[in-house]
């Protein structure tokens, strides 16, 4: 059989790959960590030992690559880095119909401790409850059209209280949003959040908003800078004693953005600034406290590419006592992402399914826990591979 000469302007993938590892600076073994393989099949992909893999690898590639799309993996037609699933949950056309409304009735009770309330009892749905996008789901159309109408209907003090209001209605439809398949929708609620808190002059609020504009970029994929400054400019406006949760929210967001890209020096200096913050505090909606600022650190860990100390500082951290089930499911992936990194992937699927028992609809939409049944039960060991499959058929994926 002869073999196929490859034009000298045609790239194959095994090049680009290699080409783009060396952009980042990676070596073989580092790259191959990031995505829970060895350097060993790095170098069999870049030399064309082996065939490209999956789309939910070269997703996974391209993000530890830090590529913009992946036309620069493929060599294909753009393709926009996914930050959301193809899962959808029953009510979404309902929630978004609702944000993309404009209600102009002034048919609603100008009653703004009532909305303060309403919004309080959405909060404690979205971490009480197992199903916490179904359970929101019923308060958040009705929620969206009072809130957005409210301060049109008063005036001063009680027209800030109503925006900061509006800025967490629209906080939880995002985190509603997440992961589906409306990353524009996702945007958009954190934007709208972020002029409501503006609108208001409230510097908490705006740091909330930054916390959660922060997750979309960071999900996303957008430039570190970005998200970093914003950060960093909000933090000025707060004083650090008195608004201490959300100035420690805020270097908890630069830490996390830090990480994500290498930056270990910054990400744990600004983790610092966090975990002082932290003590003795527990803000109500943002679950902001010592427990959550010590969980991130499993998240840290694994972006940082040290799997084997997440995995460790998760076994001395106690999710349980998390005051919310979305908080616990999600720590509970992140370690099982760590054990996955070190191929250790019945620990990981073990940790995947006790996430899914703590609260399912956490669970259903990771990006990392489908990537992860999907792969465990086309490739996984015989060990793995029967649970991986059950545990896809629980979150929707198509293995």
């Amino acid at each position: 059989m002869r073999k196929r000469v490859t034009p000298v302007n045609e790239e194959t993938f095994g090049s680009r790959l290699k080409r783009l590892r060396t952009r980042a600076g990676m070596t073989r073994p580092q790259l191959g960590g990031l995505v829970g393989r060895s350097g060993e099949w790095v170098k069999a992909l870049e030399t064309g030992r082996i065939l490209p893999p999956r789309l939910p690898m070269m997703v996974r590639l391209a993000e530890a690559l830090r590529a913009d799309d992946l036309a620069e993996l493929t060599g294909d037609e753009r393709l926009a880095m996914p930050s959301y699933s193809n899962a959808a949950h029953e009510q979404l056309p309902a929630i978004s119909r609702a944000l993309l409304n404009y209600p102009l009735t002034d048919d609603v009770e100008p009653d703004v401790d009532g909305i303060v309330r309403r919004v309080e009892q959405a909060w404690e749905l979205w971490h009480g409850s197992r199903r916490h996008r179904t359970a929101v789901a019923v308060a958040l159309p009705s929620l969206l059209r009072d809130a957005r109408v409210l301060p049109r209907l008063v005036e001063g003090n009680d027209r800030r209280r109503a925006l900061v209001a509006l800025a967490q209605v629209y906080h939880l439809t995002q985190l509603y949003l997440s992961f589906q398949p409306v990353p524009n929708l996702v945007m958009l609620a954190a934007d709208r959040a972020m002029t409501a808190a503006q609108d208001a002059d409230d510097p908490r609020a705006m740091a909330a908003a930054a916390w959660y504009v922060n997750h979309v970029h960071r999900d996303a994929g957008e430039a570190e800078e970005v998200r970093v400054q914003l950060a960093h400019d909000t933090a000025r406006l707060l004083d650090p004693e008195r608004d201490r949760a959300e100035y420690g929210l805020l270097y908890l967001a630069i830490a996390l953005s830090h990480a994500k890209v290498g930056r270990e020096g910054d990400a744990w200096r600004a983790w610092d600034v966090a975990e002082q913050a932290a003590r003795g505090v527990e803000h109500p909606w943002l679950k902001f406290g010592p427990g959550m600022v010590h969980a991130y650190q499993v998240t840290m860990l694994a972006d940082l590419q040290k799997p084997g100390e997440a995995v460790r500082r998760a076994d001395a951290l106690d999710f349980a006592a998390l005051g919310s089930m979305t908080r616990r499911a999600f720590h509970t992936i992140e370690t099982a992402r760590a054990f996955y990194a070190q191929r250790e992937y019945v620990a990981a699927v073990a940790l995947l399914r006790r996430a899914n028992e703590i609260a399912p609809e956490t669970t259903r939409y990771n990006l990392f826990a489908r990537f992860a049944v999907t792969e465990l039960a086309n490739s996984g060991g015989a060990t793995v591979r029967d649970d991986a499959e059950r545990l896809a058929t629980a979150l929707g994926v198509t293995a």
